[in-house]
């Protein structure tokens, strides 16, 4: 089975239209779904398991599974999104095969020695838009 974690805030300040939504507290939660819709198109498209990571939403981490079976975990005040996605690689990098997504230098260093892959923002990017072409065309 294969996964990509996805270090979801790195990727909203990384992609421009959704650090532009981001930029408004008003409008961050559609960063978030925007995000969100395209992790479960690829995940979709390509079978590889999908789990997005993002900082904070109170006292405890908290892990969602959409209808559409992307994993969504928020970290809590004692610990950060990088935090949880390393805990994460550090788990589960020997069973599975796993990607991490982050723009993290630090981040992508520590799984990478974990044994998990590591992507950039801009390569997500790239998968995103293929997984989409590759749907148009299927239409």
């Amino acid at each position: 089975m294969r996964f990509l974690l996805v270090d979801g805030h790195s990727v909203i300040h990384a992609w421009p239209e959704l650090r532009q939504l981001h930029v408004r507290a008003a409008k961050r939660y559609l960063a978030r779904e925007g995000l969100l819709k395209r992790m479960r198109l690829l995940q979709d498209l390509t079978g590889e398991r999908v789990v997005v990571v993002f900082d904070g939403r109170g006292g405890k981490v908290s892990d969602e599974r959409e209808a559409e079976g992307v994993q969504v975990f928020y970290s809590d005040d004692s610990i950060s999104a990088d935090g949880v996605i390393e805990r994460l690689a550090a788990k589960y990098a020997q069973q599975v095969t796993l990607r991490v997504c982050t723009g993290d230098g630090m981040v992508w260093e520590t799984v990478g020695a974990l044994g998990a892959g590591w992507i950039s923002p801009e390569t997500l990017a790239y998968e995103v838009q293929l997984a989409e072409g590759d749907l148009g065309r299927r239409l």
